[in-house]
């Protein structure tokens, strides 16, 4: 009896000793595929922070088309200035092959092929064989009939909403990014455009007197300023300055006799050279203007102020300090500067 008993304690040992080595493998097996999938995961998500894109890409474009990228685009046409920086700026210029004519920044974009301006040059396009043309919607009213001869040629064309104020760009630089395969790196110049628009905010909060302000965007006898509903508004309103213009919707031509009765405490003029501020200077009857009088005719580059892209909080910063230098100028710089 005892022996049998033996002989039946030891087989179910030995049973319990299998199914827990089994168990034991079959453990370890699980292990090692969370590990692997866990390592996966870990790699996709590093692969994503880096910049890389997961595609297919779906966007819907400023005209409702709903576009799919299958894959990274290669070769990219830009069709407008500030399109083409936002690429740079992104990291995808090195995929840039067509632009616009009057593109001038990066200094990398001298030597890309020039497509055209507002006409452009569908041909020329059609033998770049891009996988994708970034075209814009404020050249829809001249170019819309060119852009549908690109889609019946086979090309992908998306169009970039015209953005209006500092949150559509954004928005644009977000998209072109997703469309590019640089998402992480247009979070990251977003994140940086908003740190810069929000100092800028704080700033102005030491404004205590608003300066009036005329914004020139063409010289006499044809003299153009920006209203409400521009974005020069937004900017001028970010740093509490009065547009003595806001009381005209959109772009609008001012007579001269009218800009000398709003009389503006800053003239900024917004083309040209130096020499536009020196005209300006010599404007027959403007002598009466307190801008005149005080020399506070100030150049400001047009391209950060007006292209809707990465560079476009410099432009504000520009416009601040052009108008409030004794808060945001070179000046007052350096004695932050010394304070550090």
């Amino acid at each position: 009896m005892n022996s049998r008993w033996n002989k039946w304690l030891l087989m179910l040992v030995i049973a319990l000793f299998l199914t827990a080595c089994g168990s034991a493998d079959d453990s370890a097996d699980q292990a090692q595929n969370q590990n692997e999938e866990t390592e996966q995961q870990a790699a996709e998500q590093s692969g994503k922070a880096d910049g890389e894109a997961t595609f297919p890409v779906t966007e819907t474009d400023a005209v409702g088309n709903d576009i799919t990228l299958d894959k990274q685009p290669e070769k990219i046409v830009s069709m407008i200035p500030s399109n083409t920086e936002i690429l740079f700026e992104v990291g995808a210029g090195g995929t840039v092959v067509g632009v616009n004519d009057y593109d001038n920044y990066p200094e990398e974009v001298q030597s890309i092929e020039k497509i055209g301006g507002m006409e452009f040059n569908v041909e020329k396009i059609i033998e770049l064989q891009p996988d994708l043309v970034l075209a814009h919607e404020s050249g829809l009213g001249t170019g819309e009939e060119g852009l549908q001869q690109l889609r019946d040629a086979g090309l992908t064309v998306f169009v970039v909403k015209n953005a209006m104020d500092f949150d559509e760009t954004y928005g644009t630089i977000q998209q072109i990014g997703k469309l590019t395969g640089y998402s992480a790196e247009a979070e990251d110049i977003v994140s940086d455009m908003q740190a810069k628009v929000d100092e800028i905010k704080e700033k102005a909060e030491a404004v205590t007197d608003k300066k009036k302000v005329f914004v020139e965007t063409s010289p006499a006898p044809d003299i153009y300023t920006p209203g409400s509903g521009t974005f020069m508004q937004q900017f001028l309103d970010i740093i509490h300055a009065e547009n003595v213009a806001a009381d005209q919707e959109g772009w609008v031509m001012m007579d001269p006799e009218e800009i000398v009765n709003r009389n503006p405490d800053v003239i900024m003029v917004m083309y040209g050279d130096d020499s536009s501020v020196d005209a300006v200077y010599d404007r027959e009857g403007f002598d009466a203007i307190t801008a005149i009088k005080d020399k506070a005719v100030v150049r400001v580059d047009e391209n950060i102020t007006s292209r809707t892209g990465p560079r476009l909080a410099d432009g504000l910063e520009a416009v601040a300090k052009a108008v409030y230098p004794e808060i945001f100028g070179e000046a007052e710089q350096d004695e932050e500067d010394q304070a550090a």
